[in-house]
């Protein structure tokens, strides 16, 4: 009998030590995420355009500037708010990548709590088993590896031409040159190409870390020198659309600029093996004496006859040229995030601001407090006149009654250094 009454004591004591270790420990992880979360920042997801915009700028600034955040009102803009497969991808590769704790991370979620660490270089994968945009998860994890301590890769799956989203072909002819200005350096090799709505393409990226990103100044247009392009089709398609395509985006350009300056729009029947799905599609683009790269795309539509798919492209790229934009509609947000991280003073100089620029700055100024100014140059003034600087707010409203106006946006950057 004595000796079961000291197994019971045994038991009861142990079992004491284990509940009081298990409360001990729990309140530890407690006090470590009040403090972790002690300098978190809240940013409104539903600011000006209200898409996943804001959620891939923040949590990329995040993890740069290893700040806690939690995003709230998730795409609250959009018919279908929350976290999307595309949208949730590229979060838990960004967690990956820097080891970061992610509070939330579900389809449809609308509210997230992101608390990084430490940029890791590395092999990562990202799939997001649709066809969402690969190229806008590289908008937000090419950045963050840039500063990491080693080189990395990615292999990235889903769709490389898809809507509402950069194409690949945007990103290697237009982002990519225009990034290296500012010391961004990546290489990509586009495995293969997919389609609304099976996705299936790939694409790799390599990345080699560097110290810091160097300002630019992008306000001299100089001389168009070329007109550029590529139309595909993908598929069951003829290539005879893609002729189409490219047919009246040259037409269009004649119509505007002279014959003497040479257009290369590359005509494609995408290869079976190099593509999923059926599609159809062209890009069309300029590249001034200054070195000014410009373009814009449009993807085939059920019905929409192929001529009007390339005279929509066109239309959108003559739009900024009529400016004299050195950046166009769709550069415009994307280089915010490096102007901002950049040693130095950056200038870019383009047509009347996006809603997707306009958050870009406000989530860069929120996170790096670094400031942005806005100047707008109407028709009648240099650009070498200032007296007509304004708030981001005012030029946004007045752009809509000069409708010749264009904006230099600049800003002192950051001068952020990699972590050794």
């Amino acid at each position: 009998m004595g000796y079961f009454k000291v197994l019971l004591t045994r038991f009861i004591h142990s079992n004491r030590n284990n509940i009081f270790n298990r409360s001990r420990q729990k309140l530890t992880n407690m006090a470590e995420k009040n403090d972790s979360l002690s300098n978190i920042i809240t940013i409104d997801g539903s600011y000006l355009e209200g898409g996943g915009q804001i959620l891939r700028n923040s949590t990329a600034l995040s993890v740069l500037l290893e700040i806690p955040i939690r995003v709230e009102k998730i795409r609250a803009g959009r018919s279908q708010g929350g976290l999307r497969p595309q949208h949730l991808t590229g979060i838990q590769l960004l967690s990956q990548l820097s080891e970061a704790k992610l509070h939330n991370g579900n389809i449809g979620a609308t509210e997230i709590i992101f608390t990084p660490r430490t940029i890791k270089g590395g092999n990562y994968i990202a799939d997001t088993k649709t066809a969402g945009s690969v190229c806008l998860m590289m908008q937000t994890a090419i950045p963050c590896l840039l500063f990491a301590n080693n080189s990395s890769y990615l292999r990235l799956l889903g769709g490389t031409n898809a809507e509402f989203a950069p194409e690949i072909d945007y990103y290697s002819m237009v982002f990519q040159p225009i990034a290296r200005r500012f010391n961004f350096n990546f290489d990509i090799n586009l495995v293969r190409r997919g389609y609304y709505p099976k996705g299936g393409g790939e694409v790799r990226i390599t990345v080699n870390p560097i110290d810091q990103l160097t300002a630019v100044d992008l306000t001299e247009f100089g001389q168009i020198k070329r007109f550029f392009g590529r139309a595909f089709v993908a598929g069951t398609l003829s290539k005879r659309i893609a002729y189409e395509m490219a047919e009246a985006a040259e037409k269009l350009i004649h119509k505007q600029y002279s014959k003497d300056i040479p257009i290369e729009i590359q005509v494609v029947k995408e290869p079976d093996n190099m593509a999923i799905g059926t599609a159809t599609g062209i890009i069309v683009g300029a590249e001034t004496t200054t070195g000014c790269i410009l373009a814009s795309s449009a993807l085939g539509k059920r019905g929409v006859p192929a001529n009007d798919v390339g005279t929509q492209a066109t239309e959108d790229l003559l739009y900024d040229l009529s400016y004299q934009a050195c950046v166009d509609r769709h550069l415009q947000d994307q280089l915010i995030i490096l102007m901002a991280l950049a040693k130095g003073h950056s200038k870019i100089r383009c047509g009347p601001l996006s809603d997707h620029t306009k958050t870009a700055i406000f989530v860069a100024e929120l996170l790096t407090k670094v400031k942005f100014k806005v100047t707008e140059v109407s028709s009648l003034k240099t650009e070498h006149d200032q007296s007509n600087s304004t708030t981001l707010q005012a030029s946004a409203t007045s752009a809509s009654n000069t409708s010749n106006s264009t904006f230099i946006v600049e800003c002192e950057g950051l001068g952020y250094q990699r972590r050794s």
